[in-house]
């Protein structure tokens, strides 16, 4: 049986841009996200997320600056750049794409067994 961090592997990325494509979040509040809008599915690790975030950084579709939380903590929040809304559209390009081949693998299994 898979676990739900295995989904996240080759989806992560794509998870993350579009989590911060509507505002920008802390760390925890995307991880928090994630999971709560998977009907608690998937569940991201801090040892996933954060290399993530910081390859996404790096990747220049991020950006981070520090903020105070609403529980008056300070935290890094995430915002997507201009390069990181293009790579959000492939992304989910790609992930459209993806998703309905393997529709199509099943529901043609199903339709021959």
């Amino acid at each position: 049986m898979s676990k739900p961090s295995d989904l996240i592997h080759g989806t992560l990325d794509l998870l993350i841009l579009n989590t911060i494509s509507l505002e920008p979040q802390h760390g925890w509040a995307i991880a928090k996200r994630i999971q709560q809008v998977s009907n608690e599915v998937l569940q991201v690790s801090q040892g996933a997320l954060y290399p993530a975030l910081h390859r996404l950084e790096q990747q220049g579709w991020i950006r981070s600056e520090w903020r105070v939380t609403e529980g008056g903590k300070d935290a890094k929040f995430y915002t997507l750049t201009r390069a990181g809304r293009t790579q959000l559209k492939k992304e989910l390009a790609q992930w459209e794409r993806l998703s309905n081949a393997v529709g199509l693998v099943i529901r043609l299994a199903r339709e021959t067994a």
